[in-house]
């Protein structure tokens, strides 16, 4: 079960990578998007966003340091570079990688020995905190992180006319890109339709070409599925008729195949009427306009949403706003500035273990008055805003380009609902360097009241009990001990290592590695609900106080995300209980 090796600690229970195979590499050959194969983790955006990366060999070599192999020099550890927050950092891990059986179930090559790119899907998920972070995510998400570059999303049904142009002058300029089929229900993620494609996964678009075809032009697209199979079926597939009119040097050129290894071509027509989202991950907005003499310059701002000072949510509730000075970079009359603005949430990903995920955020541009830096609710709700993001949307950054007259502009970001807490940066790209500031902290956010404090619950008879249990068991200096049920009350039944590190890992949410008296009381709490839901047959009461003795085959397999050999009819365990 992959969620059991998930919630392991990966340092101690996962195979070295000389442990898998005689002969390790770390990138055979070139690393290609034929190394790029999904394991069990669904990280299908991460995976066509190394795909894309894998076609862009400054940015690769950037991302993914070429001075590491097997050799003399080998220490067990490999880094990885990734731009976080506007900076680039280097992430360390060893060569460890999660295996069943010393078969890798995260991402990795089709060539058994090949292992750059399962090592940095690691590091990725290091940067984020775990595995069981990567899990969901949009594809420009890891594109930026891999470049710093700037994305914008193209919805293909209601796109410029102009649409393959754009895509074909931003992979010339070494733009990424992925694409995507929406999905109206969560019964539809990943279901494949007739003609091959799969709906609600990542793709990424590694080409566009042209061919002439009896004697008329047309426009095509190729695409991979980082599953490394299951390909499109319909025209301009591997063996559609279409290549028969298309000479072999032509196909050679276009590296056309035949072989089911994820990547296949279609027509333009075809994608926009079968695909939804295109995302362009651009290094630099360059890539973003046709205009090759055009030079983007990049200010950036910090800020936070806090409940009671920021956090008024939207624009009806104003909270941290900031001033922007929007100049020409030309001696031109027309007055106007291209300005490109990018919101981004921070860190949202690493605290979903905390249950904090992606807040739903927006932004808008308001004309600045001539006197006063500090703006009331009122002047927000009675003047109509020059420029405004799209939508508000649960998307880790949410991009909007604008032409705008030159002049000061005062920039609001908020969440949409009040009262949401979180961290974010701006990127602002302009022809010009934007004078950008923070604005006074006035907030008008209307807060409620808030609560009288409750006085403090007396512990019952139980709780008195059970903190003597765990006092018993405590280790001296007051430091709490994992896990280890060995005493006269309670016996356990061939309790292992690994079970205790299922059960910390379960109940840790301070992350010490050890467990604290409440973390221990909530999951005595969960123990007992689990006994309840458990065959009793698996069960004999002692006495005094009733504690029930739990085989190993039973609550703890379940604990550790194992299928126990009796399954009972109560408990579905298809997925470790805490899931």
């Amino acid at each position: 079960d992959v969620s059991y090796v998930i919630s392991l600690n990966c340092e101690k229970n996962s195979p070295l990578m000389f442990e898998l195979c005689q002969d390790p590499k770390f990138i055979v050959g070139d690393a290609d998007r034929t190394d790029i194969c999904q394991g069990q983790l669904g990280d299908c955006w991460l995976l066509a966003a190394i795909a894309s990366l894998t076609l862009k060999k400054d940015a690769m070599a950037r991302v993914v340091p070429r001075d590491q192999e097997f050799d003399r020099r080998y220490a067990g550890i490999f880094h990885f570079q990734f731009w976080h927050h506007n900076q680039w950092l280097d992430v360390v891990v060893d060569d460890r990688l999660p295996a069943v059986r010393n078969k890798l179930i995260m991402l990795h090559s089709a060539t058994n020995n090949e292992f750059w790119s399962a090592l940095l899907e690691k590091a990725y998920a290091k940067l984020h905190g775990s595995y069981e972070s990567l899990k969901g995510g949009s594809t420009m998400e890891a594109m930026e992180d891999f470049t710093g570059g700037v994305a914008e999303i193209y919805e293909t049904k209601s796109a410029p006319g102009n649409l393959y142009a754009i895509m074909k002058n931003a992979i010339d300029r070494g733009s990424m890109m992925g694409c995507s089929i929406d999905i109206t229900s969560s019964a539809e993620s990943e279901a494949k339709t007739t003609t091959g494609l799969v709906k609600g996964h990542a793709y990424s678009i590694t080409g566009l070409d042209e061919v002439i075809v009896r004697g008329q032009k047309v426009q095509l697209v190729r695409i991979r599925n980082p599953w490394g199979q299951v390909e499109w079926n319909g025209p301009w597939s591997d063996d559609a008729r279409e290549w028969n009119y298309v000479d072999a040097a032509e196909k050679a050129r276009l590296q056309q195949n035949s072989s089911d290894d994820g990547e296949f071509w279609m027509e333009f027509g075809d994608f926009k009427n079968n695909y939804d989202k295109v995302e362009i991950c651009n290094m630099t907005p360059d890539a973003m306009n046709e205009n090759p003499n055009r030079r983007w310059e990049v200010s950036m701002l910090e800020g936070n949403w806090i409940r009671g000072t920021t956090a008024g949510g939207c624009r009806n509730f104003i909270g941290e706003t900031f001033q922007l000075q929007l100049e020409d970079a030309e001696d031109d009359d027309d007055d106007v500035c291209s300005v490109i603005i990018a919101l981004m949430q921070k860190d949202r990903r690493k605290k979903r273990k905390e249950g904090m995920d992606l807040e739903t955020i927006g932004f808008a541009l308001y004309k600045a008055p001539e006197d006063g830096d500090h703006l009331g609710k009122d002047f927000f709700r009675y003047n109509p805003s020059a420029a405004r993001s799209k939508t508000y949307i649960n998307m880790r950054e949410i991009t909007e380009r604008f032409e705008l007259p030159l002049g000061k502009y005062v920039l609001v970001p908020t969440t949409f609902q009040p009262h949401k807490e979180a961290d974010f940066i701006i990127r602002i790209f302009s022809e010009k360097k934007t004078a950008a500031l923070e604005m006074g902290s006035n907030v008008d956010a209307n807060l409620p009241d808030p609560p009288m404090p409750s006085a403090p619950e007396e512990e019952t008879d139980e709780e008195k009990g059970l903190r003597r249990l765990f006092d018993q068991l405590a280790v001296i200096k007051n430091q709490k001990p994992p896990i280890c049920f060995s005493g006269k009350e309670i016996v356990f039944e061939g309790l292992s290592l690994s079970t205790c590190q299922s059960i910390i890992n379960l109940m840790d949410v301070d992350n010490t590695g050890m467990l604290e008296f409440q973390e221990f009381k909530v999951f005595w709490e969960k123990m007992k609900k689990w006994i309840v839901c458990v065959d009793l047959s698996d069960f004999h009461l002692y006495s005094p106080p009733c504690v029930r003795c739990i085989r190993r085959s039973t609550i703890f397999d379940w604990l550790a995300g194992r299928q126990p050999e009796k399954p009972t009819a109560t408990v579905s365990c298809s997925k470790p209980l805490f899931l």
